[in-house]
Order: C-alpha cells, then structure tokens, then sequence
C-alpha cells in the first residue's frame, strides 16, 4: 500500500496542475476580490493596478510551484513583482495592514479552489481531509514567510522614502529656525504649514532600547492623532530627525497644549517605546522657533533621566529643570547639597521626598497632602518631619531651593540622585 505521505503529496500535485492552468483565471478573480474588500487598492493609476496584478500572479504560480515539485515552503523567497508593490505601497503610505490582509484574503481564496478541485479527485473523506489539511499547513508556511519579506520591504522603503521626501522640508525647516530673514509666503507654501498661525512643538522619537522596524511611520501616524480639527483640517508638520525621531509641529487653534488624557490615550495606544516632549504652545514664525527650541530642552531632559522618567514631558511642566540640567554632573552635586541623606537613591527616601514635596506643593498643609497622597494626616505629619531631619535644617530656611530640588528628583530619579545610604538611626 502506498505511503500515505506520498499519496496526499502526488494529489496536491495534481490539484495544483489543475489550478496552474488556471493561473491567469484566479489572478482576475483575486483582483475582484480585492476590489469588493481593499478597493483603494484596486481603485488606483493603471501602473499600480498592473503590479497589483503581476504580484498575485507571480505569487500564485510560486505557491502552485511548491506542491507540484515538492519545494520547501519555508526557504521560498518572495516574487519581485510583490516585493515592488510592497514598495510602492509604501511609498503612497498605504497602510501595512491591507497589504497583509490581502495574502491572508488571497491564500483563503485559493484554498477554496484547491479544496473544491479537491473534492472532485478524492472520494474518501478521510482522504481529502488530510490532503486539505496538509495544503492549509503548507500555504501558511508560505504565507507566512512571504508577508514577513514583502511587510519588511515595505518597512524599510517606508522610511527611505520619507526621509528622501523629507529632505527638501528639512533643509526649509532647518533655515526657518535658523535664519533671521525668511520670506514666509514662500516657506509655507514649501512645507506645506501655516507658520503664521498657533503651533506646539513636539518631539516624538523611540527609546534606545526599542527597536522599531518602521519607526517614521508609526511616529507620523501618532503625530497625526494630535491634529486639531478645529484648525482648518491643517495636518501637524511632520520633519524626520533621524530613523526614530522626528520633530513635528502641532497646529492649534487655541494657543492651547494638547489635553493630557489625550497625550495619555494616544500613548496608550503607542508602542512602549514611544517618548514625547512638547514645547509652550506659540504664534507666528517665533512662536515656531521658540516652541521647538522648548521641545528639544524637554527632550534632553528626558533623555538624561533616562527609562524611568515619565513619556510625555511639557516644557510648562519641567522647563525650569530643563534649564538647569544642561549640566548633569553639577546638577547631581547641587541636589545632594541640597537635600542631603534626603538625596539617596531608595524607596524608604523616595516616600519622604514624595510626601514633602506634595506638601510643599499644596501650600503647607498637612490635610491636603493627605488628600493627594490618599494617606492619614499623621502619617504625612511623620515623613515630613523625618524628611526635614534629613535636610538638616528647616526647610523654611531654604524653602525654594528645596523645592525645585525635590522636582528635580521626582522627574530625573537616579539620574540626579546619589545612590543608597544606610538609614540613621
């Protein structure tokens, strides 16, 4: 009795040759498809419509190709018509998602055929049962190996393609931040941007340890989510920095921050490793320099704070710190001067720098810190007077300096504090 192996092998082979013939057939009825499910991929130029078709037809015939010669599915490479429309897709900034789901709609199309051409060859159940199973497992493993190749071409011409795209808007907006005379008239239109109007500087780049494969994509994508649409439908201006970093300009129509639950939602639905600092929100061509020149302040903060520093940081919130931290190193030795032992890195003189500077912040009082830090009144009562123990002095003393200090640590963290220190007694 033959091997099983080889029986459902010889019958993918022969479904296979049947529907090779019919090559040409299955590449029109998967464009139709796309056109009922993707349209905009099919409702284009005649050139992307003609790649459309070349790339399922190359794909089809590869895949027929694996079961009637027995070719490793896993060590197939994918067709150069489907690696050029992944480019172009990218290029248009059509989102990766439809082009992955068009495999995923194409490969279940093909099954259908292959199982009804099936059908009609294998009387046996059983049979036809292990033959289809044995079809779906391979065109996965197929599927699956060309998607990653064509998603990553994609991936990488994304970002060469921005960055191309974007290399005249840079050189424009480097010389508006530069440049003491601009013809604005000229420049707006250039970049595409309302300089004369309201405008919040962000940056917006991906942590070192975050290793995005289309980083600009996702971060232009995100910026978009910022987009006022009270001011006139402009879009933010988008300006890559490097490969995960771009500086972008928000139009607003009030001169207005973006809502922190919004900062909140739109990170939520980030990647991790995304970061953004934001400047005061400003007006006209220097409000434009002034905010940016506040972005990157705050991104610098960040940046020496390191992982635990929050994800969204505003100038408003931190410029004073940002200011005064250019210099990390004398930053750390003013701090421990300072707050003395209240500067060690550790949770126990992490709570007592929390609890006085939530105090501090909410004017003295010991009832509404309570009230902010979800605690009992005696208990703040206690950490503020074993935080000013470790001061060494009163904190009236030296009130001001005290509580920027304490900012300083709340934003920064190990950044700027000065390792443990073994409790007095």
């Amino acid at each position: 009795m033959p091997d099983e192996d080889a029986v459902v092998a010889d019958h993918l082979a022969q479904i296979a040759g049947v529907l090779s013939e019919r090559a040409s057939e299955l590449t029109a009825d998967l464009v139709e498809l796309y056109d009922r499910e993707l349209p905009h991929l099919v409702h284009d130029d005649e050139s992307m419509v003609s790649l459309l078709s070349a790339s399922v037809y190359q794909n089809i015939d590869t895949a027929l190709r694996i079961f009637q010669h027995g070719i490793d599915p896993a060590r197939v490479e994918a067709p150069a018509a489907a690696m050029e429309y992944a480019r172009r897709l990218a290029q248009r900034g059509t989102p990766a998602i439809d082009l992955i789901r068009a495999y995923y709609l194409g490969q279940t199309a093909i099954l259908d055929h292959a199982l009804d051409e099936g059908a009609r060859r294998i009387a046996e159940p059983s049979l036809l049962g292990v033959t289809m199973r044995a079809a779906l497992t391979t065109t996965f493993v197929f599927i699956d190996r060309v998607t990653q190749q064509v998603v990553s071409a994609y991936q990488e011409e994304r970002d060469r393609w921005l960055l191309n795209q974007s290399a005249v808007r840079i050189a424009r907006v480097r010389a508006l931040l530069e440049d003491d005379v601009v013809d604005v008239d000229a420049n707006e239109a250039a970049v595409g941007y309302r300089l004369r109007g309201n405008h919040v500087g962000m940056i917006a780049w991906y942590s070192a340890d975050a290793h995005p494969l289309d980083a600009l994509s996702r971060l232009e994508m995100l910026a978009g989510r910022f987009a006022d649409e009270r001011a006139g439908g402009t879009k933010p201006l988008f300006v890559p920095h490097d490969e995960v970093c771009a500086w972008v300009w928000l139009p607003v129509c009030d001169p207005v921050l973006p809502d922190r639950d919004r900062v909140r939602q739109v990170l939520a639905d980030a990647d991790p490793g995304v970061r953004l600092a934001f400047g005061d929100p400003g007006t006209g061509l220097e409000g434009f320099r002034r905010t940016h020149r506040q972005a990157l302040r705050v991104q610098a903060l960040a940046l020496a704070a390191g992982e635990r520093c929050d994800r969204a940081l505003t100038f408003r919130d931190v410029g004073s710190i940002a200011l005064m931290t250019s210099d990390m190193n004398a930053a750390r030795m003013w701090v421990a001067d300072t707050l003395g032992e209240l500067a060690a890195d550790d949770e126990q003189h992490a709570r007592l720098r929390d609890t006085l500077r939530v105090f501090l912040a909410t004017g003295g009082s010991y009832t509404a810190a309570a009230a902010q830090l979800v605690m009992h009144k005696n208990s703040v009562q206690y950490r503020v007077r074993k935080a000013q123990e470790m001061l060494g002095r009163r904190v009236a003393d030296n009130r001001l300096d005290v509580e920027l200090a304490l900012n300083v640590c709340h934003r920064l963290g190990a950044a700027v504090l000065t390792g443990q220190q073994t409790r007095r007694g």
